[in-house]
């Protein structure tokens, strides 16, 4: 039995030094001088190599929490953490900096990282090259967005970065307003017409000024009737009429399939549910205008080469004619 205990001991002391046996101990960094380490950290960020610039930022943070850099290098670490894609790092560290400094000069340049952040998350690489339809998706990012813009617009309203923050909650807006009216839809579809009232007028209140929103007092008025709420539906229906008169009103709701349609398997013999109108995105809206200019120039230019060629004879009889 001794030999027993003498050989666990051996064990037991062989584990506890295979350490010093096999790596040694690690070497430790020699301190840096917090004005070298913040130095290195801008040119990281300069040079756009953003994991270097993480990396000296954290050790500035860390080595020197009460350092004459320390707040600045909280800011530049939520920048390096928004263009390095790493979301949720650069959010939780512009929510550090907001609780830990909330009266600091440039907290203005926090909120705003914050909403870009989420503003650029929520718009995803294939929604910038390809026409997908955003009011399908989750509007999470996109209400976080919303709400960190508002609050700096609220706070700090002559921010070098409210004007810009205030365009891009123009274009959150429609997107969450049109997102609301898909929901509306999907509930006029399944004939949740209280939930679908309530989705329009939500529009109606919180998200004017957008494409929406005509298309939320047309759910209103024909989800209240449905709910045997004339009135409501009629005032509903009246607005619409008088602030959209080219508004084309169609159906939401599931229509009941006809014989035709029960036949055909639904492929013919029915009309389709209307469906929420899309915002015109500002880059077709450009381009179509670039189009026109570009369409009018080009009539401009003929017309002066026929006038040229017949040398101004003919310029008064086109003037009469297009009159």
């Amino acid at each position: 039995m001794r030999p027993l205990k003498v050989f666990a001991t051996v064990v037991l002391f062989s584990l506890l030094s295979a350490c010093s046996w096999f790596g040694g101990e690690k070497e430790v960094a020699p301190d840096v001088p917090e004005q070298q380490l913040y130095d290195e950290a801008l040119s990281a960020l300069e040079a756009d190599n953003f994991a270097l610039a993480i990396e000296k930022l954290q050790l500035l943070e860390a080595r020197y929490p009460f350092g004459r850099f320390s707040e600045q290098a909280q800011l530049e670490l939520i920048y390096a953490y928004f263009r390095s894609y790493e979301p949720e790092s650069a959010r939780a560290a512009a929510d550090r900096f907001i609780r830990l400094h909330p009266s600091h000069d440039n907290v203005d340049y926090a909120y705003y990282l914050k909403g870009l952040t989420a503003f650029e998350q929520d718009r995803s690489f294939f929604e910038k090259y390809l026409p997908i339809d955003v009011s399908q998706r989750d509007p999470g990012a996109a209400l976080e967005s919303f709400e960190s813009f508002s609050t700096l617009l609220n706070r700090y309203p002559e921010s070098e970065y409210a004007p810009d923050a205030q365009k891009r909650m123009q274009y959150l807006k429609n997107r969450l307003a049109a997102h609301e009216i898909h929901v509306a839809a999907y509930y006029m579809k399944r004939e949740a017409w209280v939930a679908a009232a309530n989705r329009g007028r939500y529009v109606v209140e919180n998200l004017q000024e957008t494409p929406a929103v005509p298309d939320a007092l047309a759910i209103m008025a024909e989800a209240y009737t449905e709910l045997g709420m004339h009135d409501l539906a009629k005032n509903s229906l009246e607005v619409l009429q008088l602030n959209y008169p080219e508004y084309e009103i169609r159906p939401f709701k599931k229509a009941s399939a006809t014989l035709l349609q029960t036949a055909t398997f639904g492929l013919l013999g029915g009309v389709e549910p209307a469906e929420p109108a899309r915002p015109i995105p500002p880059s077709d809206r450009l381009r179509a205008q670039a189009q026109q200019r570009a369409d009018a120039e080009e009539d401009k230019n003929e017309r002066s080469l026929f006038s040229r060629m017949t040398f101004g004879v003919f310029d008064d009889e086109e003037t009469e004619e297009a009159k």
